[in-house]
């Protein structure tokens, strides 16, 4: 039997484990690491961007990498011109849109770790939600590559992220860093995974009260 908290639990212990790690001093901070990948690009803005954006995309390993608002802080302090805006804005949804293919097909080889649903359908008010913040995005992906969903949901990804990226560029400029910089707070993120987890856990005793009934 599978269990809808499965997905979650693994999210919370893969967060858990790598903020003990950071907090002891075994692994450098993940925005110490993106400082080190900026001074390495030097003047290679769309490449770096691209691999940041790529970095936190990635299912799990989007915990260690506050990849997103560093890249677009990174974009607004180059005070790019509109055109150049364009671009880096093509850079991050080509790079976001990779890392749900990948998550996608990560989700299709791992099929046992949630529940079964079957080709799920394309809902776009999910989509959305899960679009709130990038490693959102990512278990959504996961999950539907999981559940054999429809791979058009990667191209509706990549389709909404032009907007959202152009939206969240010009957010940055208008907001404090500071403001911004709460999604990618590491408390945030494991209170948003526990009224994940508590949610599922929900799912799994009704499921379970079903089966024994």
């Amino acid at each position: 039997m599978t269990y809808f908290s499965t997905l979650p639990l693994t999210a919370f212990i893969a967060l858990s484990v790598l903020t003990l790690l950071v907090y002891l001093n075994l692994l450098p901070p993940g925005i110490d690491m993106l400082n080190a990948l900026q001074a390495s690009f030097g003047d290679y803005l769309y490449w770096m961007i691209g691999l940041i954006i790529l970095l936190e995309s990635i299912v799990y390993v989007g915990f260690y990498f506050p990849g997103q608002f560093f890249a677009v802080a990174l974009v607004v302090m180059a005070k790019p011109q509109w055109d150049d805006i364009v671009l880096l804005t093509l850079a991050m949804v080509v790079a976001a849109t990779l890392g749900s293919a990948i998550n996608y097909n990560l989700g299709r080889r791992l099929t046992d770790m949630v529940p079964n649903t079957a080709n799920p359908q394309i809902r776009l008010k999910r989509l959305l939600l899960a679009m709130i913040h990038i490693n959102s995005l990512a278990f959504f992906m996961f999950y539907q590559g999981a559940n054999r969903g429809s791979w058009r949901v990667i191209a509706w990804a990549g389709l909404l992220n032009m907007p959202y990226y152009l939206l969240l560029i010009l957010a940055t400029s208008l907001l404090s860093e500071q403001v911004m910089l709460l999604a990618e707070n590491t408390w945030l993120l494991l209170i948003i995974i526990s009224l994940w987890l508590a949610v599922a856990l929900y799912l799994d005793n009704q499921k379970m009260q079903e089966a024994q009934g």
